[in-house]
């Protein structure tokens, strides 16, 4: 049963707007008819500026834009963020064994849901209010200020019903995935095709090439304010395939069921062991470190005060450019966000590697913390495969064993599979991909999921009692 801490939430989910679960079955074309209105509503919305403000066009795209499907200045300002933030939050305090929570009681999960979606409005709340009050808008009225805080409030609860429709089974995935994915999607094609001013960010690659803003050089290698390049386009469908290799990189366990004399089977360890999760918390670290420090910077960055000189050059120091954007020169903040492009790499090699290597070490660090807090160390395994009634042949049916062959293999894999997914991200940032590397990563994983669901769908589609396989 639910801990006391999840019990406080029975009364609020009551009242709390919801999407209920189709109590029919769903069409496979129905359900891809919600899934492309919910697209459109995202990308609509990703287009809609806040009222009261004006959209700063020389804003950046960063690491934040990729994790939480963000677009500056619109209704999507947010994005993700707060649902993901406190999904993250919740499954970390879960899965440490601070809350107790049974996710395979209906009960239990309903209350875990109801507290996702109360912190979810709450960091809303929180994070509309520091964009705000810290300026990131410039100076604005009381009454403005308190439009801009409701519109985000309203999108943020209107995001979350939309990621529930999916997920409740009206439609396919979730909106988080479906979210991100479009966002990079949307990302490329700009970068590649986007006429001159047609996006506020950039000039499409070959759109640019054709207008003349730039030479035959700077198309082929880029520019130093990361536009897009021949090499980046080319070094994107190079990262593409190289991800798609590495995640069918397997080592295989030979497993026997206890039930069945004879059946034997294999227990796949992938190299990729806890996915892209590594990369996703590593740049949402950054990013996070990266945003309060601008923030800061534009509160109190004009500020002669001695402290807060030593403050910004430890953590984070900015300058406004001729065009009105704010640009990071140095601390904390300046070596955790990646030169973009071969040119930004040349030009500052060591930033580069200061990057490198910090994305590297968090990675490490990040993935063996999800192997015990996500549920997926040997110990966990092992216990699993027991009640599933599985054993390793040639050793007594006990937990022990199994977890002992478990532990040569899982930390060494989880530990190298964290590396590699940096070490990609990293690179194909400093090649100037289309997406960012983060993005590529997401978005390849992403992919590969809808192609499975959507395999799925189909066959349970044209063969109805394949549902009773799949446990529909």
């Amino acid at each position: 049963m639910a801990g006391k801490f999840l019990s406080l939430f029975k009364p609020v989910g009551r009242i709390l707007l919801e999407i209920k679960k189709p109590t029919r079955k769903v069409s496979f074309n129905e359900k891809i008819f919600w899934t492309a209105l919910v697209l459109v509503l995202f990308l609509v919305m990703a287009q809609i500026p806040l009222y009261g403000i004006d959209v700063d066009a020389n804003s950046q795209y960063t690491q934040m834009n990729v994790i939480f499907a963000s677009n500056k200045g619109t209704l999507m300002e947010l994005g993700i963020g707060p649902i993901v933030t406190a999904g993250l939050i919740l499954q970390l305090l879960v899965g440490s064994s601070i809350i107790k929570c049974d996710m395979s009681n209906p009960d239990d999960r309903s209350l875990f849901t109801s507290a996702s979606k109360v912190f979810s409005i709450g960091l809303t709340a929180v994070q509309a209010g520091t964009y705000i009050i810290g300026g990131m808008y410039g100076s604005l009225s009381p009454l403005v200020m308190l439009v801009i805080f409701f519109q985000l409030i309203i999108t943020g609860i209107f995001v979350m019903l939309l990621d529930e429709l999916l997920q409740k089974g009206w439609g396919l995935g979730s909106g988080i995935s479906l979210f991100i994915m479009a966002g990079v999607a949307q990302h490329i094609l700009w970068s590649m095709f986007s006429p001159v001013g047609g996006y506020g960010l950039f000039v499409g690659g070959l759109s640019a090439l054709l207008e003349g803003s730039k030479t035959t050089f700077e198309w082929v290698v880029g520019t130093a304010n990361g536009m897009p390049s021949l090499i980046g386009f080319i070094a994107t469908i190079i990262i593409f395939i190289v991800i798609i290799y590495v995640q069918g990189i397997r080592v295989e366990l030979p497993i026997t069921y206890a039930g069945y004399k004879g059946f034997r089977s294999r227990y796949p360890i992938k190299l990729l062991y806890v996915s892209n999760l590594p990369v996703i918390f590593a740049g949402a670290l950054f990013a996070n470190v990266f945003f309060f420090t601008q923030l800061l910077w534009n509160r109190f960055g004009q500020s002669s005060s001695t402290m807060f000189t030593w403050f910004f050059r430890i953590f984070g120091n900015y300058k406004a450019t001729a065009e009105g954007a704010i640009e990071c020169v140095g601390g904390l903040a300046h070596y955790v966000s990646p030169p973009s492009g071969i040119i930004n790499v040349a030009h500052d090699p060591v930033r580069a590697l200061v990057y490198l290597v910090i994305l590297l070490i968090f990675c490490a660090v990040f993935s063996l913390t999800w192997l015990e807090v996500g549920g997926l160390g040997p110990s966990k395994v092992a216990q699993q495969l027991m009640d599933s009634g599985m054993q390793i042949p040639g050793y007594r049916r006990s937990e022990r064993p199994i977890e002992q062959i478990l532990r040569r293999y899982i930390p060494v894999v989880t530990v190298l599979g964290g590396i590699i997914v940096g070490l990609i991200a990293g690179l194909a940032d400093f090649l100037g991909v289309f997406g960012s590397g983060t993005g590529i990563l997401l978005s390849v994983g992403i992919i590969y999921q809808y192609y499975e669901l959507l395999m799925r769908e189909r066959a349970a589609e044209m063969f109805p009692a394949f549902r009773t396989i799949l446990g529909e």
